[in-house]
Parts: C-alpha cells; structure tokens; sequence
C-alpha cells in the first residue's frame, strides 16, 4: 500500500510539474530571435496599391510523422533555403530546386506527434516499443526497397500508439487531458523541442521585405463517426481501451478535417493544439478565441475538402444542431480562407455538382484521405460551400462558408512540387519516382523490389496494352498549388492583414497575377489609363469583399490577369456567378466567358470561347507558340443582375493547354503516356469571390 501511494505521489508530483508549462501558455519571442517589421511603408517595394506575393502555407518536415517514416530528413531550415531558392535533397538522393524563388513560406509540420518519429528512430531514446524505428532513416535504409517495412510501420504502429499504455499514462492523460500522455512511447520534451525548433528556424530565415516565413502547423483531425454518429471523445476511448485505433481516436470514417494554423507575430504558444486534445475544429476555434484574447492571433486554413465525404462543409454544428449566426461568426473569425488546391486533387468543385461546367473535372482525387474509400462530393468542394453559405444566410442563420481562397502544396519533403515538367510528388521515397507514381511502365523486377514480398496498401499493379503500371492513387496527384496574396509589402504584418481581408487567389502552381474588383462606376475606367489599379480601389472592392447595393443599379467587375512567364499563355478568363433563387431557395451557379485570347470573342448565346487551336505535342511537350494572350485585361457588367437576390462572383483564369507531370515523366523516361491518365492539363487560377449583398 505504502509502495502504491508512493508511485501515485510521484505521478500527481509529475501531473503538477507539467501543468506548471502549460501547453497553452505563451511565449514572447520578442527579445529571443525577434521578427520585427519594420514600420509600415518603409520597405523598398512597399506600394499602396499593392504587390502579389506567392507563397506555399502548407509544408511538412523531419518533424511530421509521415514525412520522418517515408525517408524526409530535410528541417525546417532546409525547407526556407528552398523556398529561397537554393537546392536541398529528395529522400531519394537527387536535388530539388525551385525555378524562382518564392516570396514567403510556412512549414506546418503537423502538431500531432510532433518530432516523435524522429526520436523513435534513436536506438539511444530508451523507450520499449520503439524498436520497429531505430535507425530507420540512416543512409544505407533511404531505399524503395524500404517501403514495405515503412508503410508497415505507418499503418501498424503509428496508427496504434495507444497499444503503448498502462493504468499509470492513462491516468496521466486523464489528468492533463491530452491523450499523447496515455502512450508509454511518447515523449512530451521531444514534441516540445521540435516545436520550438520549427519557431525559431521561421525566426531566423524572416527577412521583412524580401522573405517573409510564418509559424505555423497542421491540426489534423479526421471525423469520429460511426453510423453518422458523432463519436465518443478520443480521450475517452483511451481510458476505456475499447474500440481504439488511431492514437486513441474511436472508430471513424476518416472523412478529412486537417487545418494549417497560421500565427501573427512573435508569440507563440509552448505546444501547438492538435487532434490528441480534440478532434473537434469547435474546439480548435475556440482555442484560437482564447488565444487572440490573449494577444495572439492565428488563422486556421481548411484544406482537402474534397477528401472530406461531405464533411468539411456541413449545415450542422459538430453536434448535430442546425448552423446559426453564432456558428457562422465563430467559424469566419477564425477560418478566413480555404486550401482550395493542393497535391491531393482540386476542391473547386465537381462533374456532379457542376454538370454545366466543362472545366469541373480538373485534377479530381475521388477518394478521402489516407483512406482508400470514395469521398462523397455533396459538402465538399468550394463552390458548393458558397452557394450553401447563400442559402443559410437568406434563412437568417449567418454563412459560414465566406471564405477566400489560396492554393498549398501539402509536400512532405520540404520542398513544393509545383511544377509539371519538374514533379517529385510529395511523400518522400513513397512516390519520389516515375515508376512508382506509376506513370512509366513497371517490370517484373521492380514489382518485387517495391512490394519486398509483402503487401502494401498504396500499392496495386494494372495491365494496361503489354505494360504493367504501378496503379496507386498517386495518379490523381497534382503539381499544385500557390497560395498568391495582394499585400502593401512583403511582410508578416501586411500579408497576414492580407489574409485577414481574403484579398488572396489560388493557382495550380503557375504564377498567374490576376486583379479582381467589383464596383458600380468601374464600366466608366479606361483599361489603358497609368492608374487603372488605384481608381479600381476607388471606385470599388477587390476580391474577398462585399460588395453593397447601389440602388438596384447592376455591378460591373474589373479583370486584369498576366501570364506566367514560365508558363503557357493565357486562353480566357471566366466569371462564376452564384446566387440562391429568393422564392424557393434553390441554388444556381453561371460560368460566363467574359474574355477570350487571341482577339476572339465569347458567343453571346453559349457565352463560351472559341477554340484558340492551341495544341500540344505529347511526344516532347512542345506547345504552340503563337497562340494564347501574354494578358487579358477587361470589364464586364452583369446584365442579369436581380438586386434583391444575393450573390458571389469569382474568377477563373485558363492557360492554354500544356503536359501533365505523368506526360512529362513518360517524356523524361522515353516511353509512350499511360493511355488511361489525361495527357495536358490546362493551368489555372481562381479569384477569392466578391459577394453581393444588400
């Protein structure tokens, strides 16, 4: 008895001395590798009316979990050095660099076992059970013949922490409510460190003016349903050791719900929140709440929509209940924009939803997350959000879902892949090859040398003619995307105030500059005139805003999008209006050729662009090169505009025709395209909406 109260002193001794640093507590990093912007308008590029910076909000390191098995090695620091512009290494030996460097950048490793991967694989950390890690990344075990013990290691281990428990780390997680605790295997000193070293390397590499970097991470929760109930807590089920089976989380369907968060600043708290404490995003809102309370203010950037099955935007609260205003400022304050596009498929929007619009299908993943079933498409993509946003605000119950848009990467090597002709993918020695994203024939040998005579998940093989092909899901991957931002300066302050207004766009991966404004005297602005820009934000709003009623009078909209020099030319530009019917409700969306490249003209019956011709040859990727616009710049009037019916409109810029990255690698690789991928692909951008209100 007395041996017992002994050990269960030391555990409330130890309980107290975690508390004493709390997770939630602050820390100033002001008089410690301080970021100051300098006042604003000082920098050498400052303009009032704004530059666009690109950038990639979405980026993982040695420090994710994920990234560590599947061979990344590559810190916080490497992946800064490459958005700069410098070269750092694949897992798999070869080098990645950028053409042009980036304007800012944030690693957004996620919170979630945080640096613990890493620290199991030190045959010195002295914790059983990590045996299964030592040593997994020295250079003699970066090989693709180490993928099937990887991805063992992913689905059996990882996914499992909580088998690493007894009565003692249950009681300890009990107490701390961080569900982390409950696993012997975890090591709350490692988290905290890799934590710290993700602040203080964005610490060092912001440069105000030319570089800007952002604390950040990646809150990856997934929901816990069974049957479409909401399930139990993940804490609870820990304590309970019945039906646990990702790190303590109950059975769910693995519908995504992953966030960036992304901090203003130089505070910081000691542990990022994450999906150990709560599954729930409410409670992630809430948190956030607490924190720009406190002075700290942080956005959270919903991302894979698309791998959600309908869950990401819903027109229910977490617990069942219909959505109010309450729910829709909560929401807003603390999600202002979107991940809309990214190396897992596109969120815009879909074939089902959008049967009218023949650009829909553009890079569709059809399944979820880390999860080899469908994803339903109804609550989760873009557009549809949009118009559900605009029936909830006609029934009195606020929207939720008026967000801007930006694009990411989600690459777990440090190092975006935005580039079709240059595509790495993004997990490592997973897919960090031609053969095994499957887009170049496969043989006999390197089945065997993939699957080490055991069975993977990821990885299945489909005969397509006489060639056998590596059939994963990593053929519905993309080289996207680019977060793009109209801010005075390039700093923390005026791109997160950026953020903040969703004055922001997201592209496919080219650097597409687009303006968008809306007003009602824009029809008078000569296109030609030295300041077009300056009398568009006097005579209007730009892209992310409301746009006010004007005594019924119908609203013009201000276009000016300019080509990538790197990439194809411009084909059109296009307008997507959507508005939800007064009477009954229903919703309706518009897609509306406003203008064309090349001197066309869109028909007035079809509101559709002529073909420019342009082609391209599969063979060696060659484009046309007299076809398409450097830029397209023009005014459009909505002369279908009903005042008394709310509205969104956004912008959608299409580059002309040009290789997809599996083209591209049966090019690289000297063999024929796999028959059953799209060959081409057509570039784009899209605009954060401007929303008509009255």
């Amino acid at each position: 008895m007395k041996n017992s109260l002994k050990v269960l002193t030391g555990l409330f001794i130890t309980v107290g001395l975690w508390s004493c640093t709390s997770p939630n507590d602050i820390v100033d990093y002001s008089d410690d590798l301080a970021v100051i912007d300098p006042e604003p308008g000082s920098t050498p590029g400052y303009n009032e009316d704004k530059n666009v910076y690109f950038g990639d909000l979405h980026v993982h390191t040695k420090h994710s979990f994920d990234a560590y098995i599947f061979g990344t090695t590559a810190t916080p620091d490497d992946a800064y050095e490459y958005a700069k512009g410098n070269a750092i290494q694949h897992p798999l030996g070869y080098d990645m660099q950028l053409r042009e460097p980036l304007d800012f950048y944030a690693v957004t490793d996620h919170g979630f076992l945080l640096g613990s991967v890493e620290g199991w694989a030190d045959p010195d950390n002295g914790r059983a059970g990590t045996e299964p890690f030592h040593n997994l990344n020295a250079p003699e075990n970066l090989t693709q013949e180490s993928i099937a013990s990887r991805s063992q290691l992913f689905q059996t281990y990882v996914r499992n922490i909580a088998q690493y428990s007894n009565i003692w780390t249950r009681t300890v997680a009990y107490l701390t409510g961080d569900t982390a605790r409950g696993s012997t295997i975890y090591d709350v000193d490692v988290h905290r460190t890799a934590w710290k070293d993700v602040i203080q390397s964005a610490q060092r590499h912001n440069d105000p003016g030319n570089f800007t970097t952002f604390v950040a991470y990646e809150f990856t929760a997934s929901t816990t349903r069974s049957a479409n109930t909401k399930g139990a807590s993940a804490l609870g089920c820990l304590l309970t050791g019945n039906g646990c089976n990702f790190d303590g989380a109950p059975p769910f369907e693995n519908a995504n719900l992953h966030r960036n968060v992304i901090y203003k600043g130089n505070k910081f708290t000691v542990e990022p929140f994450t999906r150990l404490k709560s599954v729930n995003p409410e409670n992630l809102w809430s948190w956030m709440d607490d924190l720009r309370d406190r002075g700290v203010d942080t956005i959270a950037i919903p991302h894979n929509s698309n791998g959600s099955n309908g869950q990401m935007f819903e027109m229910e609260n977490w617990e069942g209940l219909p959505i109010s205003t309450q729910y829709a400022e909560f929401r807003m304050r603390n999600e202002p924009l979107v991940e809309m596009t990214q190396v897992k498929g596109t969120s815009e929007t879909h074939p089902i939803l959008s049967p009218n619009d023949e650009w829909a299908d553009f890079e569709i993943m059809w399944q979820r997350v880390g999860n080899s079933s469908y994803s339903r498409p109804f609550g989760s993509y873009v557009r549809q959000a949009y118009l559900d946003g605009l029936g909830m605000e006609e029934e009195g119950r606020g929207n939720p879902y008026k967000f801007g848009m930006v694009g990411a990467s989600d690459t777990h090597t440090g190092a975006i892949s935005d580039d079709e002709s240059d595509f790495h993918s993004k997990v490592g020695i997973l897919d960090g090859t031609a053969v095994a994203r499957g887009s170049v024939p496969i043989s006999d040998q390197q089945v065997q040398d993939l699957t080490g005579g055991n069975a993977i998940r990821q990885l299945s093989f489909k005969k397509i003619g006489d060639r056998n092909f590596n059939n994963t899901i990593f053929n519905t991957w993309g080289a996207s995307g680019l977060a793009a931002v109209w801010a005075e300066e390039n700093t923390r302050d005026s791109i997160f105030d950026a953020f903040r207004r969703k004055e922001t766009y997201a592209t496919s991966g080219s650097r597409i500059k687009l303006r968008f404004f809306g007003g009602y005297d824009l029809d008078e602005i000569d296109l030609a005139q030295d300041n077009l820009v300056k009398e568009a934000y006097k005579k209007g709003v730009p892209m992310g805003q409301d746009l006010a009623a004007s005594e019924g009078k119908a609203p013009s909209f201000l276009i000016w999008a300019m080509r990538d020099k790197n990439a194809a030319p411009l084909q059109r530009v296009q307008i997507i209006k959507g508005w939800v019917e007064k009477t009954t409700g229903r919703p309706y969306e518009e897609v509306i050729d406003v203008a064309c490249s090349d001197g066309l003209t869109p028909d007035p019956i079809t509101n559709r662009c002529p073909d420019n011709e342009a082609l391209v040859d599969v063979s060696d990727c060659s484009i046309s090169s007299d076809r398409g616009s450097n830029e397209i710049k023009t005014i459009w009037t909505d002369d279908s505009f009903d005042s008394s019916v709310k509205s969104f409109y956004y912008v959608r810029v299409l580059e002309n025709p040009s290789c997809r990255w599996s083209t591209w690698d049966a090019v690289k690789n000297g063999t024929k395209p796999r028959e059953d991928l799209q060959p081409t692909i057509q570039e784009r951008a899209w605009s954060s909406p401007i929303w008509y209100s009255y």
